[in-house]
């Protein structure tokens, strides 16, 4: 199971996430340079470890256990995963 980060962190992308992240899943951050081109975060399925230290400090909260992601949100599963998949290419 991973986590998800969904709709409410359009246009915001708070990084509260990505300072407690211990394995550096959350990106971009503010250093890589496609942080200023996206309009939200993403959560690399791959590399989380369900570990939801990221949950409780969005202040928006926008992240959500990928099983426990509202029904009105659900495409943000693929959207997160695909971010990434486009990434490593």
């Amino acid at each position: 199971m991973t986590y998800i980060i969904a709709e409410p962190c359009i246009n915001v992308k708070d990084t509260a996430c990505v300072d407690v992240c211990p394995v550096d899943c959350i990106h971009p951050t503010k250093n890589d340079p496609e942080f200023e081109k996206e309009n939200k975060l993403y959560i690399d399925p791959e590399e989380c470890i369900d570990c939801g230290a990221c949950e409780p400090v969005c202040p928006v909260e926008a992240i959500f256990e990928e099983a426990a992601t509202p029904d009105k949100w659900k495409q943000f599963i693929q959207i997160d995963a695909d971010w990434f998949k486009n990434r490593k290419k």
